[in-house]
């Protein structure tokens, strides 16, 4: 092929102890690929990042096939906003790679605004039906759904013939990914099984971690912080799991999940936002209605309990995961970049 050259626009802070994000996987496997990528912005400082964006936007839209925007739904979202009106100005073709599980109320709450973005974008990237439906619904065109994407052969999976009540929870310690639900739920799974044990694995973005240890102090909660890990470090630390937790507000589709999915585990999640576009309860997972915590136990119980349900729960989201191969999707990507 043509040797493409794409300006790729995100959060990549990695670096800095944060969580992995698509300007980093999705980066990589694109270079992977032949093409060429100019990235922005590493600074951990939101105002010197957004700077960082600016200034390469003007030094390289111009060079670039498309500039591509990772598109948030919080804060993250101006960002987006700046960076692709920058690009209407210097003519340069931008494709919003959307992420935020809250967009659809920023399509409700800033029409304007998500006109002026979306409107004038080359294409449009939903990596969910959830989000492709409400940007639909809203009278967007120029839409694509290409999924989050992973590499199937870099999780060793794991057949788990009696699940233990031993979870695994894996994301930032923010508020929108509700840390707290996991405690409630391993503190009343304690009731049942002295043996119930949590990890939890991710970067502490809110300055949440004190009150988290104070809350498992008090309840003589089985609970390891192991902070921010890096991807083969606690792919392997899951082989010592049996049952993944989801407790977020608000989702998309999260890589968790399906790296989850892909290691062996039998995912229990809330039913938010992309969460039941992605996953069908009693199929794939186990679903629950948002801070549900006596649910959440309830389900997994009948995971432990009944070995047929969650074996073929397991069989089931390792055949979906598959799906999202980087060897497939990435005929999606190559059909808008080249």
């Amino acid at each position: 092929m043509k040797n493409r050259n794409l300006l790729y626009i995100g959060n990549k802070l990695a670096s800095h102890g944060v969580t992995m994000t698509s300007i980093e996987s999705l980066g990589q496997l694109l270079e992977s690929e032949g093409y060429h990528l100019w990235y922005a912005s590493s600074k951990k400082n939101k105002a010197l990042r957004l700077i960082d964006m600016i200034l390469k936007t003007i030094r390289y839209a111009k060079k670039a096939d498309y500039v591509l925007i990772d598109t948030y739904s919080t804060s993250n979202f101006w960002f987006a906003f700046i960076i692709s009106q920058l690009c209407r100005i210097l003519d340069a073709k931008y494709i919003a790679n959307l992420h935020g599980g809250n967009l659809p109320n920023r399509l409700k709450n800033n029409p304007v605004l998500c006109r002026m973005i979306f409107k004038n974008a080359y294409k449009n990237v939903a990596p969910s039906n959830y989000l492709l439906q409400a940007f639909e619904n809203r009278g967007f065109a120029e839409l694509l759904f290409i999924p989050n994407t992973l590499e199937i052969q870099n999780y060793t999976f794991k057949q788990r013939k009696k699940l233990r009540p031993k979870l695994l929870w894996v994301r930032s310690l923010a508020s929108i990914y509700n840390p707290e639900m996991a405690l409630q739920v391993l503190g009343q799974l304690q009731n049942d099984f002295a043996d119930a044990s949590l990890c939890m694995v991710g970067p502490d973005k809110e300055n949440k971690l004190q009150d988290l240890e104070q809350i498992a102090d008090v309840n003589h909660l089985n609970v390891n912080f192991t902070g921010k890990l890096s991807k083969p470090d606690w792919t392997k630390l899951s082989a010592e799991y049996d049952i993944f937790i989801n407790t977020t507000h608000f989702d998309n589709t999260p890589v968790s999940v399906m790296e989850a999915m892909a290691l062996g585990l039998p995912v229990v999640s809330t039913n938010v936002g992309g969460i039941p576009y992605l996953l069908e309860n009693s199929k794939t997972a186990m679903l629950v209605n948002d801070n549900d915590a006596s649910a959440m136990v309830s389900a997994i119980k009948e995971l432990i309990f009944n070995d047929s349900l969650s074996n073929q729960i397991i069989g089931n989201a390792l055949d979906l995961v598959e799906k999202f191969d980087w060897s497939i999707v990435k005929t999606k990507w190559n059909e808008i970049l080249i």
